[in-house]
């Protein structure tokens, strides 16, 4: 089971803050002064870290308790990273001793309980700026697009739809969800254009980090396909993909 608080929107998006404990007092009061404070988000509250992974909606701000009945705050935290890198992790606990481990999902602040109404005020102000500010930044990335000529026609492309490139006879292949686009042109052209989101794993592929699903030291599998990964680059990828994630909000290591 889970309450909504559905407030007034502004700013033109709908921000969603989760509040996650077991404890109903601390649960409502927590629901009450994030409305009060940020009237332009929807609020769910849940009371188990069970119920929190089966809702529907991936929160952008989650406040998460760590003493849960059924499952933990930081195993729930953990599976929760695995599907919402961006999601802005705070806990609220009673006790100290998970403070380290709160670092190893990335969490954005550590608040002991009772909490007071200036400290939660100023820490989701914080947060609330650190979203909107990764927002900016993904709507202005999303944006971003080439103009590509095929087949006597000129298209725009977006990057954010690219999942990766590569060339074959000549050509750049660009495969995208809804297929693929050929054009004559130059990979390392496209790899300065595309910015830090790509990487050029081997010479004849550029893929995009928001599609990645697995690799190893030869071959990244994206969500549509594969490319190759110079065993000397091995190092230098996951490096470069472990700053991805961590700019997009997720923790180093899962």
């Amino acid at each position: 089971m889970f309450q909504t608080c559905r407030m007034q929107k502004g700013m033109g998006f709908t921000m969603r803050i989760a509040v996650c404990d077991d404890e109903t007092e601390i649960r409502d009061m927590l629901r009450d002064r994030i409305c009060k404070f940020c009237p332009e988000a929807d609020i769910e509250t849940f009371q188990s870290g069970e119920t929190l992974l089966e809702g529907k909606n991936q929160p952008d701000i989650l406040f998460l308790d760590i003493r849960l009945p059924d499952m933990d705050g930081m195993e729930a935290a953990r599976k929760l990273r695995r599907k919402n890198k961006r999601m802005i992790l705070i806990f609220v606990t009673a006790v100290e001793e998970y403070v380290f481990q709160a670092f190893d999902v990335g969490a954005f602040h550590y608040l002991l309980k009772p909490v007071s109404e200036e400290k939660l005020q100023a820490v989701l102000a914080k947060a609330v700026e650190q979203y909107r500010e990764a927002e900016a930044d993904r709507t202005v990335k999303e944006e971003k697009s080439i103009v590509i000529k095929s087949g006597g026609m000129s298209s725009k492309i977006s990057l954010s739809e690219i999942m990766y490139a590569e060339v074959y006879n000549r050509k750049i292949i660009l495969h995208k969800a809804d297929g693929d686009v050929e054009y004559y042109g130059r990979l390392s052209e496209l790899e300065k254009m595309a910015g830090e989101d790509f990487y050029r794993p081997h010479r004849a592929y550029l893929i995009h980090f928001k599609y990645v699903v697995k690799y190893d030291a030869s071959m990244i599998w994206l969500e549509q396909g594969t490319a190759l990964l110079s065993k000397q680059k091995y190092p230098e990828f996951v490096k470069s993909y472990l700053r991805y994630n961590k700019r997009k909000g997720g923790a180093d290591t899962l």
